[in-house]
């Protein structure tokens, strides 16, 4: 039916359908990865992080390391302590909070509290702060470093705490260290079976029997532990060698 419109037309709107208005809209369900990904978002909200703004527990658990080195008569006593955050939970997890060195030698005094005032700031930002180890083992003294007991090298004290924040780091599970495979255990096995038939009729100090008097330096575990077994230089400590 055709209507003819005599007026001015001023506006217009379309029409629609009243049976289409009357039928609900039917409601998308969720997918199932979005309900996942909303629960995991706000399962990440509840993890406690490490940040600079965590107000310091009344009681930290920690560890104390003792360096003694010929550079000194008087040891120094390295404390690291840690914070637990998610106590009891399955994202339970043990981070560095402060460092304290303690000694009787007052000629370090100042660095050393420099020293542990900075590292403990930068545990207390938060993030992956392994990468202080690697810069502190890389402090040399130009006077020359000296080796520790066991025969490992150490290029400077600053380095030599580098190495014990390795080690509490890897206490805690913070870093990983790959260890070595069956048969690396069984050449290294070998090789000190070897060297110690052959040095059977020389008397050393029990301290210095780890590793045989003519060993030279390995340039991977900084260990004095690297002989010439069957024309190849390979290491009693961790397994390197230049013939693979």
């Amino acid at each position: 039916m055709v209507k003819k419109i005599e007026s001015k037309i001023v506006g217009f709107q379309v029409k629609k359908d009243d049976k289409k208005e009357k039928q609900p809209a039917a409601e998308a369900a969720p997918c199932s990865k979005c309900v996942e990904r909303e629960a995991s978002e706000q399962s990440n909200q509840n993890i406690q992080q490490m940040h600079e703004k965590l107000d310091r527990p009344e009681m930290l658990v920690g560890n104390t390391y003792k360096i003694k080195t010929p550079l000194s008569e008087h040891a120094l006593y390295v404390t690291i302590n840690d914070i637990i955050l998610n106590h009891d939970t399955e994202h339970q997890q043990r981070r560095p909070f402060e460092m304290f060195i303690n000694s009787k030698n007052m000629d370090q005094f100042m660095w050393v509290v420099a020293l542990t005032r900075v590292l403990s700031a930068v545990f207390r930002k938060g993030g992956d702060v392994k990468f202080l180890v690697e810069e502190l083992k890389a402090v040399f003294d130009p006077q020359g470093g000296y080796f520790k007991s066991g025969g490992k090298y150490m290029p400077s004290l600053v380095a030599e705490i580098g190495d014990v924040l390795e080690t509490h780091l890897t206490m805690i599970g913070m870093i990983q260290k790959p260890g070595l495979d069956v048969h690396q255990k069984k050449l290294i096995a070998e090789k000190k079976a070897q060297m110690e038939s052959q040095n059977s009729s020389e008397s050393e100090p029990e301290e210095t029997q780890q590793f045989p008097p003519n060993a030279q330096l390995c340039k991977q575990c900084m260990h004095k532990s690297v002989i010439i077994m069957d024309g190849c230089e390979t290491c009693l400590n961790c397994g390197a060698s230049k013939c693979g």
